[in-house]
């Protein structure tokens, strides 16, 4: 199993944008997973939460300036660039403009710990930077697409507050309890057959939710591409913003990396499924489209701003 995850860990550049093209060519086959989306998710986020610890978030808030300026990059400079960006080039597209914003509100990816870890940063700050951007998810996406978009889009705020509470925020809480009560026997026991079943099920969520805008895709449609530059512009601008903060704020190298990593990289998947459940469904795009090009420009960004790996 272990030898499994691991190749899958490999994989995973190749495998996510994989998920989109299954969910394009069979989107029959894939569309009858999307009412079991949620609870396929809140496995997927039971894995990494199992690998998480209460005293990390205690180490990392006795030092409080990398994770509040990671916060401040994520939530507070980083979905306004974008919802000002894309209103100039999507003007009267709400849809659009909404799933940009969306994206962007989303919490932390739970694999920037995984960069964060190959370029030497601080794990216990990127642990609990994942942990808190979950926690506040359920009220932060909301209160972030209410804001920016205003009117422009009609928003069950209750309802999406609820699924992130379901899918991300009830599964932490059981992971990281289940970790400290067992003092980390369970994580032992569940997490060498669930780190693989976690990967398969992050696959089948992202097919399942590009069958479901498969009627609204066009390979020819300018707007398709438009949405891919500008999601490659905008995943480039979240590395730059979270460097030049890093910088500016004179963080050590392993504070810096950890801010750099976990100010950029979002939590797609779960964008991807809010996007599809509570707005018109090619607001998923940008979302899906960010899906085929994150993990490589995450490699690709870190190779420009951090020098090689384990350098």
């Amino acid at each position: 199993m272990a030898a499994l995850n691991r190749r899958l860990e490999q994989l995973m550049p190749v495998l996510t944008p994989a998920g989109v093209a299954l969910g394009f060519m069979l989107p029959r086959f894939f569309i009858v997973f999307r009412p079991f989306i949620p609870w396929i998710f809140a496995v997927m986020t039971l894995s990494g939460a199992l690998k998480l610890r209460i005293r990390e978030l205690g180490r990392a808030l006795r030092h409080p300036l990398p994770m509040i300026l990671a916060l401040v990059c994520s939530h507070v400079i980083i979905p306004p660039l974008v919802f000002f960006l894309s209103s100039l080039f999507f003007p009267g597209d709400g849809d659009t403009v909404s799933g940009f914003v969306l994206l962007y509100a989303a919490p932390t990816a739970v694999s920037s710990f995984i960069w964060v870890n190959i370029y030497r940063g601080d794990k216990a700050l990127a642990l609990a930077m994942i942990l808190v951007a979950t926690a506040v998810s359920p009220v932060v996406v909301p209160f972030t697409l209410s804001v920016l978009m205003g009117a422009r889009v009609v928003l069950d705020m209750r309802s999406m507050a609820l699924a992130l509470v379901l899918m991300v925020v009830v599964p932490t809480i059981v992971g990281v309890g289940a970790n400290e009560i067992s003092r980390g026997r369970v994580p032992r026991l569940l997490l060498p057959p669930l780190n693989p079943l976690a990967k398969f099920c992050l696959i089948l969520v992202i097919a399942a939710n590009a069958a479901a805008i498969v009627p609204h895709i066009r390979i020819d449609d300018r707007r398709l591409w438009i949405v891919a530059a500008l999601g490659v512009f905008f995943a480039i601008g979240g590395h730059c913003v979270s460097w030049f903060a890093g910088r500016i704020c004179r963080l050590d190298r392993d504070k810096q990396v950890t801010v750099f990593f976990s100010s950029a990289l979002r939590n797609i998947s779960a964008a991807a499924t809010l996007a599809i459940e509570f707005l018109p469904e090619s607001a998923a795009l940008p979302a899906l489209l960010g899906i085929v090009f994150q993990q490589t420009l995450a490699a690709l960004m870190g190779r420009l701003f951090l020098g090689r790996i384990n350098a």
